[in-house]
């Protein structure tokens, strides 16, 4: 995939930068461009490709996550252990 940047004037004379569109080519990234601002005028186009994350998703992982007991950082414990009673 690649990332388009848009930078487009509207049809009422509005400039709106860094539009940002995954697509796989400049025509299909313009194609979505144009249907959410119509008869605008692109100002600029910059183009950068992405990596996809190729990684799958650790199902067990998260399951661990969310399984773990809560704890307390240890810098908000020494926050609260030395917070002195203003009540």
């Amino acid at each position: 995939m690649i990332r388009y940047g848009f930078n487009i004037r509207t049809r009422t004379g509005q400039r709106v930068d860094n539009i940002c569109i995954m697509a796989a080519n400049q025509s299909d990234a313009e194609r979505r461009l144009r249907q959410m601002y119509h008869h605008c005028e692109i100002i600029h186009c910059q183009s950068q490709a992405v990596s996809l994350r190729n990684d799958p998703l650790d199902l067990e992982g998260v399951i661990g996550i969310s399984n773990e007991p809560a704890t307390v950082p240890s810098v908000a414990r020494s926050i609260l252990r030395n917070k002195s009673g203003t009540h």
